[in-house]
């Protein structure tokens, strides 16, 4: 059996799934209204509803274990509020205790640098600069706890205004825009 596989941009404002099974989420937005997907396809991981950028999706679980597992880096470019530290920078790579599931939790080591160049980033806006500075950052994980990055951020003190996956593994967002889909080979 062939099987389908896609990248996508997933754009803020939409859940990382095509079915809603939630009664208080009904007027979600879901996937499915960005292309006609063929029938058996998933979401390979999640991206929350106010994150965006890529999105693998497949009919081949194996495909879906393979990239969800922790030999597969992915990485992250995070605007925070306040002007970010290489001392903080240097905190975050180490690994942090966070919480999951209500219990503590220490994440792995990460890559993680300062962005000087966003412009391969596609505007919108999150906030006025009258309400203080900002950094943007590149966090490179193995490992995809529920809010993982947000929650390192904020443990930090810099809270996450938007957050943009750039990379799965050999995958890139490269130049896509948000809502474009590509079938790619798996």
């Amino acid at each position: 059996m062939k099987h389908s596989c896609f990248k996508i941009y997933k754009p803020y404002g939409y859940l990382s799934q095509f079915v809603n099974n939630q009664n208080k989420r009904r007027n979600k937005k879901l996937l499915n209204e960005l292309y006609e997907f063929p029938e058996g396809i998933m979401a390979v991981g999640r991206l929350d509803e106010k994150s965006e950028g890529l999105l693998l999706l497949t009919t081949d679980g194996k495909f879906s274990n393979h990239i969800t597992s922790s030999k597969i880096e992915k990485e992250y470019h995070v605007l925070v509020d306040g002007v970010i530290t290489q001392n903080t920078i240097d905190k975050l790579t180490k690994g942090l205790e966070i919480s999951v599931n209500g219990k503590p939790y220490l994440t792995k080591n990460c890559k993680a640098k300062l962005l000087n160049d966003t412009s391969h980033i596609v505007e919108r806006f999150v906030r006025d600069s009258k309400h203080g500075p900002t950094s943007w950052l590149s966090i490179t994980l193995t490992e995809g706890k529920f809010r993982q990055v947000r929650k390192m951020t904020a443990k930090l003190g810099y809270p996450t205004l938007r957050l943009v996956r750039v990379r799965i593994g050999d995958y890139k967002l490269e130049t896509m825009k948000p809502a474009e889909v590509i079938e790619i080979s798996c």
